[in-house]
């Protein structure tokens, strides 16, 4: 199980790294709108792994996408909130000013890191692209920062990985560079959606563990969107619920993985597979081990 940082929101003394509140995003479809993300209230401190949990179409990736203005679409609104970013309200900068804390401050790993590479540049070439573009260093300059990057994420024979592309690479070793590119100007913040989603059990375990140690070693705070409470319980500090574009439960994700208070937390919680049942679980056939159906969202739970 993982402890709770000591650099946690609240413990800091400092205010939130991230403040995100009552936050509302709709998308305009040609059926109607789509409530997709409801006045939610979020917090990450400096240092700090949140993880934001919950079934497919819960509003997890939208709530991480709308931090940096990355919604993608024309139909996308956000109607009501506020967007904290060390004190600076990302949804009142001008689109410079917010380009420019892409990267540099906050940065974002993909689910997909094959569609997240260009797959006719060199890893190398996507590195040193995104280290100018935030800094003002020559090319020899960036290429050896480039190099320092991918040491970072634990690249096998980086050197020589710096002239491969995409499609040379393995859905691990490409996600360690997918996460090396967000790293490059070490940002304060790392927003990760679903980043092992893709990988088997074992590559997954590893980029995992790739993420705490980055968390440890920079300090660097760590939005994590995900559907398992198996990597909640490995990886985070601290927790919020999603489901219906609203937050039902936020606390230590201790705590909350121990004794859940919201019934569609507990719900999830229980659904996670276990190796070992007793002999009442066994006796339950395996169509009936699913969530059952909320009827009606509740009020959250939880600071």
């Amino acid at each position: 199980m993982r402890t709770a940082n000591a650099t946690t929101n609240g413990t800091t003394g400092a205010g939130p790294l991230l403040d995100v509140q009552d936050l509302s995003v709709d998308f305009h479809t040609d059926t109607g709108v789509v409530h997709a993300v409801r006045n939610v209230d979020l917090t990450i401190g400096p240092g700090e792994v949140l993880g934001l949990v919950g079934e497919s179409g819960s509003g997890k990736s939208v709530t991480s996408l709308a931090v940096l203005g990355l919604l993608g679409t024309r139909r996308a609104r956000i109607t009501s909130g506020r967007i904290l970013f060390q004190g600076e309200d990302l949804l009142t900068l001008p689109p410079k000013r917010l380009q420019a804390l892409r990267g540099s401050h906050v940065g974002m790993v993909s689910q997909n890191a094959l569609s997240a590479l260009d797959p006719s540049c060199t890893i190398g070439a996507h590195l040193v692209e995104v280290i100018r573009r935030h800094q003002r260093l020559d090319r020899a300059a960036a290429r050896a920062k480039a190099l320092e990057s991918l040491e970072l994420v634990a690249l096998p024979d980086a050197a020589r990985r710096l002239r491969s592309y995409p499609h040379e690479l393995s859905g691990g070793q490409r996600q360690r560079v997918v996460i090396a590119l967000a790293l490059a100007c070490r940002p304060e913040l790392l927003l990760a959606d679903e980043p092992t989603t893709a990988l088997d059990a074992t590559v997954q375990k590893q980029v995992l563990d790739l993420l705490l140690s980055i968390n440890a070693e920079l300090g660097t705070a760590v939005l994590l969107v995900t559907h398992d409470f198996g990597v909640v319980s490995h990886v985070c500090d601290s927790v919020a619920v999603m489901r219906r574009g609203q937050v039902l439960e936020r606390g230590a994700a201790a705590a909350v993985l121990r004794d859940p208070q919201h019934p569609y937390t507990r719900a999830l919680v229980e659904a996670v597979p276990r190796l070992r049942l007793s002999e009442q679980e066994r006796s339950v056939p395996r169509q009936r081990r699913r969530l059952p159906e909320f009827t009606e969202v509740a009020g959250g739970v939880g600071a």
